[in-house]
C-alpha cells in the first residue's frame, strides 16, 4: 500500500484551475453569507444567562424546550450537560428582566418539566459588554496569529511561500466561518478556539508540502516548477491522507458521542481538516506558482569567497 501511493503520479496543478473556480465560488458564498445573514453568536459573545440542572430521572430535552417556549423563552438553547438528568440552558438577555429575575423565572418553568425533582446547580450570566470584548478579542486572536505565521514562515521559506501559506489559511478560516454561518449554527468560544485549532492544523501540512517541494526544487535538475510541484504532492499524499484521515476519525467520534456541548467544536474540526487538506493541496501549492517561483529563488546562497576555499 505504501509503496502504491509512493509510486502515483497524480496531476495535482493540471487541475489547479478547476481547484481555483470551486475555491473562488466557495469563498465568495461565506462571504456573502457573512455579511448578509452574520453568525449566530452564542452568549459568550451576545451576553445572556446560562443556568444548569439536574434532574433525579432522565428528561428529554422536547419536553424542557416545550415549557420554556410556554414561558416565553422559546429561543433558549437547550442540551444535555454529561448525562440524560443535567441540563444546560443558555438564556439570551431580555430587557424586560434583570439576571437574577430570568434565571429564576426560567428555573420554575423547568421544574415542571418531567424528570423528577429538579436541582438548580449553576447560573452564569454574561452581560453585552463582556460579550462585545470577546469578540473583539477573539478577531485580534485570530489577526495576530496570521501575523504570527507570515513572520514565521517568512523566515524560514522565501517570501512567496509566507505568502501562500497566509493565502491558504485565510481561504481555511473564511470557508469555516461561512459555514456556520450559512447554516445558522451556534458559533460560541469553544468554536472559535477550533477555528484557530484550525490555523495551525493547516499550517503544519502547508509547511510539510513547503518542505518537500523546496527540497525538490533543488534537488531535481529537470522539471518545471509545475512538474516539480506535481512530484513534492504525490511524495507527501501519503502522510497527509493518514493524518487526515485518522484525524478525522477522532473528531467524527467526538461529534458523535461526545455530546451536545462539543458539538459545534468538534464540526468546526471536521471541517477545517477537510478544507485544510485540499487547500494544502492546491490553494497552498498554486499560490506559489502563481506568484512565479523558480529554481533560482530556492537554490541555497554562496557565501562570499566559498567558492575560492573550495579550490586545491
Amino acid at each position: 500500500m505504501q509503496k502504491a501511493i509512493s509510486d502515483l503520479n497524480i496531476n495535482f496543478m493540471g487541475k489547479r484551475k478547476l481547484a481555483m473556480v470551486v475555491s473562488i465560488i466557495l469563498l465568495l458564498i461565506s462571504l456573502g453569507s457573512v455579511l448578509t445573514r452574520g453568525l449566530s453568536l452564542g452568549i459568550d459573545f451576545t451576553g445572556g444567562t446560562l443556568v444548569e440542572v439536574g434532574y433525579t430521572e432522565a428528561v428529554e430535552l422536547a419536553k424542557v424546550r416545550q415549557v420554556l417556549a410556554a414561558e416565553g423563552f422559546g429561543d433558549a438553547t437547550v442540551q444535555h450537560f454529561g448525562t440524560s438528568r443535567d441540563v444546560l440552558v443558555r438564556l439570551a438577555p431580555k430587557s424586560e428582566l434583570q439576571g437574577a429575575e430570568l434565571s429564576d423565572r426560567a428555573f420554575s418553568a423547568l421544574k415542571s418539566a418531567e424528570g423528577g425533582e429538579a436541582t438548580l446547580r449553576r447560573v452564569e450570566f454574561v452581560g453585552p459588554q463582556v460579550g462585545d470584548e470577546l469578540t473583539e478579542d477573539g478577531g485580534l486572536a485570530m489577526l495576530y496569529a496570521l501575523i504570527g505565521i507570515l513572520v514565521y514562515v517568512a523566515l524560514r521559506f522565501e517570501y512567496r511561500f509566507a505568502l501562500g501559506s497566509v493565502i491558504a489559511l485565510i481561504h481555511d478560516v473564511v470557508i469555516t466561518v461561512g459555514i456556520f454561518s450559512l447554516f445558522q449554527i451556534e458559533f460560541d468560544l469553544t468554536v472559535l478556539a477550533a477555528v484557530l485549532a484550525v490555523i495551525g492544523y493547516s499550517l503544519n501540512d502547508t509547511i510539510v508540502v513547503y518542505d518537500r517541494i523546496r527540497e525538490n526544487f533543488r534537488k531535481m535538475r529537470k522539471g518545471d516548477p509545475v512538474e516539480i510541484i506535481n512530484r513534492s504532492l504525490n511524495q507527501t499524499l501519503s502522510r497527509t491522507l493518514k493524518t487526515s484521515l485518522t484525524t478525522l476519525l477522532v473528531l467524527i467520534s467526538l461529534f458523535v458521542f461526545g455530546g451536545e456541548i462539543i458539538h459545534g467544536f468538534a464540526f468546526a474540526l471536521i471541517i477545517g481538516v477537510i478544507v485544510g487538506t485540499y487547500s494544502s493541496i492546491y490553494v497552498a501549492s498554486t499560490s506559489v506558482l502563481m506568484l512565479g517561483i523558480s529554481k533560482q529563488d530556492l537554490m541555497p546562497v554562496v557565501k562570499e569567497g566559498a567558492e575560492a576555499d573550495a579550490e586545491p
